[in-house]
C-alpha cells in the first residue's frame, strides 16, 4: 500500500479509518509470521503447543446445575469388585456387658508379590521313539506368567508409565527381568490384539450413525507423522501414519482391506471433485471394476494413460480417492453415517458435518482494535451462543417447522454486516459451511462438536509427551492397538484389567468376548 501524499491533509475520520486498516494489516502479518515460525519449528521437530484458549460455548449453554439449597445425592454404598473376607475383631470387656452385634468397617488393600514357579514337565518316550512332553498350564506362554504380562500392559498403556520406570518398578518388587525382555512383553506376539482393534473399527464403521474424527502429531522412526482418531460414544480407534492427506484417511476407512473399487459411489466422488466427464468415461468403459491392491490399480491407470495427463485436478489423485471411497462403500462402511470433523479438509468425506465449537472459536480468537470491533465481536458471539443452545434444544425435540426457523435464523446471524470488515469476512466464510454446520437439523442424533475425539486423542498426546515416538513398526502398531482397545473398553464399561485377564486366561478370569461383538450390540439399530 502506497502512503498518502500528505497526512496533514486528512481529516480525523480519515486518519482513524487509515489507522484501523493498518492495524488489520499488521495483525494479518503477525499471524503469517507466527504460522511461518510454527512451520519452521515443525520442520525442525520443535513444534510447540498451540495457543488456543477455550471459548466455553458448550459449557456455557449447558443446563444450570442444581442450586446450593437443593439436596445432592451422596456417593452411595461402596461395593468392592472382589470377594470380601470376613474377619471378627474381639475386644476386652468388663463384666455385665450385653452383646449388641457388630459394627461393619470395610477396608480395601492391595497385595503385590512375586511368585516364581518351576514346572517339572514329565517326558516320555514312546516305543517308536517319539517324545511326549507334558503341556504347560493354560495361559502360560514364555517365561513370564499371564498376571505379569497383564500388569505390564496395563501399567504401560493405561497407566501411561514409561518403559524405564516400569522396569524399575518390576525390579523393585522382585521380578528378575531385563530391558529387552520388557520390550518383548510390550511388542511381541500381540497380533491378535492388533486384529481385534481392526475388527472394532470395522464394527463401528458398519453400524454407527455417526463418527467423529481428529488427528494429532506423532513421531515414528525419528520422523514426524500423524495419528488419526476415529470413534464415537462406543468405540475408539487410532492409527499412526506419515501423512494426514485425504488419501491416507480414505485408506484408513477401508479398515484393513486393500482393494480399489469403481462403483456409483466412486464415480459420484470423482464428479464432485471436478474430474472431467470424459476422464470418468474412460474408467467406465473398462469392464474391470475391482482391483486387489495398489499395484493392480496403478497398472490399470497406466493402461488408461492417466499418468500422462497434466491437468488440474490431478486425475490420478482424484480417481484413486474415488476408488478408495468406492471400496469403503463396497464393504458397507459409513453407508449413511455422518463424519463430524473440525473442518480439516482431509475429513470432508461423504455426509460431512462440522464442529460448532471450532467454528465459534474463530470468532472468539479474532483480533479487535477498538471498542466498536469488540462490541461487534461480543454481539455476534452472543447470537452464536444463543443459536447453539437452541440447536441443543432442537436435538431433544426435532421438527420440520423448527428446522426451517433455525435455517432462516442462521442466515440472519451470519449474513448481517457488523461494520468490522474482518469479522464480516469470517461470517461469510462460516455461512458457506451452512449445510455442514446445520447437518444436525437432518440428523438430530449427531453431536454438535468433536469434544469426544479431542478427549480420546489426549491419551496419544500424553504418550507422545512422556515417551516421545516409536521406533519399530510393530511398536507403533501395538501402541495404537492397545490405546484403541483401552479407550473402547472404557466406553463399553469393561475394565481393561478384566479384558486382558480374559485374553491371557488368568486363573479365575471373567469371560469377555471380542470387543467388536459389544460394539455391534451397542450400535445396531433397534
Amino acid at each position: 500500500m502506497s502512503p498518502p501524499s500528505t497526512l496533514s491533509a486528512l481529516s480525523r475520520a480519515e486518519l482513524e479509518a487509515l489507522l484501523v486498516k493498518l492495524f488489520g494489516e499488521v495483525a494479518t502479518l503477525k499471524q503469517i509470521v507466527a504460522e511461518q515460525r510454527e512451520e519452521i519449528a515443525r520442520l525442525k521437530g520443535l513444534k510447540g503447543r498451540p495457543n488456543i484458549k477455550p471459548s466455553g460455548m458448550d459449557k456455557g449453554t449447558a443446563p444450570a446445575k442444581p442450586g446450593k439449597n437443593e439436596k445432592r445425592s451422596g456417593r452411595g454404598k461402596v461395593t468392592p469388585r472382589v470377594s470380601v473376607e470376613e474377619k471378627v475383631i474381639k475386644t476386652d470387656i468388663p463384666s455385665g456387658c450385653r452383646f449388641k452385634g457388630y459394627q461393619s468397617f470395610l477396608v480395601q488393600d492391595l497385595v503385590i508379590s512375586v511368585r516364581a514357579t518351576r514346572y517339572q514337565r514329565e517326558r516320555w518316550v514312546t516305543p517308536d521313539g517319539r517324545t511326549i512332553l507334558a503341556p504347560l498350564p493354560e495361559g502360560v506362554e514364555g517365561h513370564f506368567g499371564p498376571e505379569l504380562r497383564r500388569f505390564v500392559l496395563v501399567q504401560y498403556h493405561q497407566g501411561q508409565s514409561t518403559m524405564p520406570r516400569l522396569l524399575a518398578l518390576l525390579r523393585s518388587v522382585g521380578v528378575t527381568i531385563s530391558k529387552r525382555q520388557l520390550v518383548r512383553l510390550l511388542n511381541e506376539n500381540h497380533e491378535d490384539f492388533i486384529a481385534e482393534a481392526q475388527d472394532v473399527l470395522r464394527a463401528g464403521l458398519e453400524t454407527s450413525a455417526w463418527v467423529t474424527v481428529d488427528d494429532t502429531g506423532a513421531r515414528h522412526a525419528g520422523k514426524n507423522g500423524f495419528c488419526t482418531q476415529i470413534g464415537n460414544e462406543w468405540f475408539t480407534w487410532f492409527r499412526t501414519r506419515s501423512s494426514k492427506s485425504r488419501l491416507n484417511f480414505l485408506d484408513l476407512l477401508r479398515a484393513g482391506y486393500t482393494d480399489y473399487v469403481l462403483n456409483d459411489a466412486a464415480y459420484d466422488y470423482m464428479r464432485n471433485q471436478g474430474l472431467p466427464a470424459a476422464t470418468i468415461a474412460r474408467l467406465k468403459a473398462e469392464p474391470e471394476t475391482r482391483f486387489s491392491d495398489q499395484p493392480a490399480w496403478q497398472a490399470h491407470l497406466d493402461r488408461l494413460g492417466f499418468n500422462a495427463l497434466k491437468v488440474t485436478p490431478d486425475p490420478v489423485r482424484v480417481a484413486t480417492e474415488g476408488a478408495l471411497w468406492g471400496s469403503v462403500q463396497a464393504h458397507e462402511f459409513l453407508c449413511d453415517a455422518v463424519v463430524l470433523s473440525d473442518d480439516a479438509g482431509q475429513f470432508n468425506i461423504g455426509r460431512h458435518a462440522l464442529c460448532w465449537v471450532h467454528a465459534e472459536r474463530l470468532v472468539h480468537k479474532l483480533d479487535t482494535f477498538n471498542d466498536q470491533h469488540r462490541a461487534a465481536q461480543t454481539r455476534v458471539r452472543g447470537l452464536v451462543w444463543d443459536f447453539y443452545a437452541d440447536l441443543k434444544a432442537y436435538q431433544l425435540k426435532p421438527g420440520k417447522r423448527r428446522a426451517s426457523a433455525l435455517r432462516a435464523r442462521f442466515d440472519r446471524i451470519f449474513l448481517r454486516p457488523t461494520g468490522f470488515a474482518t469479522l464480516d469476512r469470517l461470517l461469510v466464510r462460516l455461512h458457506a459451511n451452512k449445510a455442514e454446520l446445520l447437518m444436525v437439523l437432518e440428523r438430530p442424533e449427531i453431536p454438535l462438536h468433536t469434544n469426544g475425539s479431542e478427549n480420546d486423542i489426549r491419551c496419544q498426546v500424553t504418550r507422545r509427551k512422556i515417551s516421545a515416538g516409536t521406533r519399530s513398526d510393530i511398536g507403533r502398531d501395538c501402541r495404537d492397538a492397545f490405546l484403541s482397545l483401552a479407550k473402547t473398553c472404557d466406553k463399553l464399561g469393561i475394565a481393561l484389567w478384566d479384558y486382558l485377564g480374559s485374553r491371557f486366561k488368568v486363573l479365575g478370569h471373567a469371560i469377555i468376548e471380542r470387543l467388536d461383538h459389544y460394539v455391534r450390540a451397542r450400535l445396531r439399530p433397534a
